[in-house]
């Protein structure tokens, strides 16, 4: 085997790799003696068909066939007789059988970038305070009461905030009814904002029995894809409009919410512990993006642009696998492919420019994935799933699918080192930081 290497650029090198005629004979003839045993022809006995038949009818095919398993069969061995460390499956430009009778193909590969490690050790960063206040509390109580309210239907009122209201619902573009934006019996939470603030606040005041119209102009940004940007008119029936009837917060009620509590003021306790802990895990992912935000700035370097659109279409794709989840398509959506592609551009490149920096941070502590470290991912996702863990390592039994969780789990290992060795200042927080906290916090349940 020759192989030939040429640079195209800092990251990309064109392999030109020749196989010699006796390889190529040896594969060519093993593929029309396999073909001999399995086709059957007119007017000849099975396995007796002389090879000038069979190039005269499959020899476009074996050709082609034969040219895959060599490159497949050799592409890797001329990575390793070249020392070329390739990040991603390369681009047969290429391929030919030659006149002499051996084999041709180029391949352009992408390698690893060349850097140098900035300081990774004692990043400096800051975290905010974590403070549960009174008032926090309060609201999470609130929802509590209106979570275990019986529920009763009034008939001598219109809709109020925190009613529930059952209703029937088309939705309208252009005076053409929307198949994904249709309801029956179907139960609105008025004020909790799960249907958009401005559609539930349309539904106030309708009575049941009632029959309504109006239009929502919805942004360019909003959550629901089908909705977004469009001009809706809804036509809305009210079936039914139900009230809570709140309890008494009192020890009675606490105890309702769980025997493990005996009073209110054990309730309050464990509400605001498990805000302290909620806080915290959110602060262990928020330290570990600051961290990855400031590797990211410190090192300046080029990354493989196959290795982007790897990640691109890697991207697009978890976005489609959510729409599909919903019924949905990018179409179906009004989204498109190409301006997707390049929205998610930059995320591509820094995800891509993260990892190479925390590999090269785990080379350099030897920071390795352990059995053990593999076990606990397992578990984790068991957990996580609400699966016996016998299924998760049996869904992970495939190398292929394997690879990417080992990623992800050295990753974090790593980013665990990195974060333990960061300096953590505290920043107090004011009362208003606290209060606009709170809100951000009830806004995100």
């Amino acid at each position: 085997m020759q192989v030939n290497v040429e640079d195209v650029s800092s990251l990309t090198k064109k392999m030109t790799i020749v196989l010699p005629k006796d390889y190529v004979e040896k594969r060519l003839d093993d593929a029309y003696n396999n073909l001999k045993s399995e086709v059957s022809l007119k007017g000849f006995r099975k396995g007796k068909i002389p090879r000038k038949v069979l190039e005269k009818n499959y020899g476009a095919k074996v050709q082609y066939d034969v040219a895959e398993k060599m490159i497949q069969d050799t592409y890797f061995d001329a990575l390793e007789q070249e020392n070329i460390d390739a990040v991603v499956h390369p681009e047969i430009k290429t391929h030919k059988y030659e006149d002499d009778g051996s084999f041709a193909y180029e391949a352009e590969v992408d390698i690893k970038p060349q850097f140098e490690l900035g300081e990774y050790k004692g990043i400096e960063i800051e975290q905010p305070e974590i403070v549960v206040s009174d008032d926090e509390v309060g609201k999470e109580l609130e929802e509590l009461r209106k979570q275990m309210a019986p529920l009763r239907s009034v008939e001598d009122r219109g809709i109020q905030m925190d009613d529930i209201a059952v209703i029937d619902f088309q939705g309208y573009h252009n005076g053409e009814p929307m198949k994904q934006v249709h309801g029956e019996n179907y139960s609105v939470d008025v004020g909790l904002g799960r249907n958009g603030k401005e559609f539930e606040e349309q539904l106030i005041g309708i009575k049941k029995g009632d029959d309504a119209s109006h239009e929502i102009d919805f942004p360019d940004h909003f959550t629901n894809p089908v909705l977004a940007g469009k001009k809706v008119e809804f036509k809305i029936h009210v079936k039914d409009v139900k009230e809570r009837v709140l309890p008494e917060l009192d020890d009675e009620f606490a105890k309702d919410v769980g025997e493990e509590f005996n009073s209110l003021e054990d309730l309050k306790n464990h509400i605001r512990e498990k805000a302290i802990q909620k806080r915290e895990e959110s602060q262990k992912g928020d330290l570990a993006d600051k961290i990855m935000m400031t590797l990211v700035e410190k090192h300046d370097f080029e990354v493989p642009r196959r290795l982007i659109a790897y990640e691109i279409n890697a991207l697009v794709k978890e976005l489609e696998n959510n729409l599909e989840r919903q019924g949905m398509t990018l179409e179906s959506a009004g989204m498109n492919r190409e301006v997707l592609a390049e929205q998610y551009k930059e995320a591509a490149e820094r995800r891509v420019k993260g990892d190479f920096i925390i590999k090269k941070i785990g080379e350099q502590e030897n920071i390795k994935l352990e059995n053990e470290d593999v076990e606990k991912g397992f578990n984790r996702i068991a957990e996580q799933y609400q699966m016996p863990v016998s299924e998760v390592k049996k869904y992970f039994g495939n190398r292929d699918d394997l690879l990417p969780l080992m990623n992800e789990l050295l990753n974090e290992k790593i980013l665990k080192f990195l974060t333990d060795a960061a300096k953590i200042k505290i920043i107090p927080a004011t009362s208003t930081e606290a209060s606009s906290d709170n809100d951000t916090a009830k806004d995100e349940q």
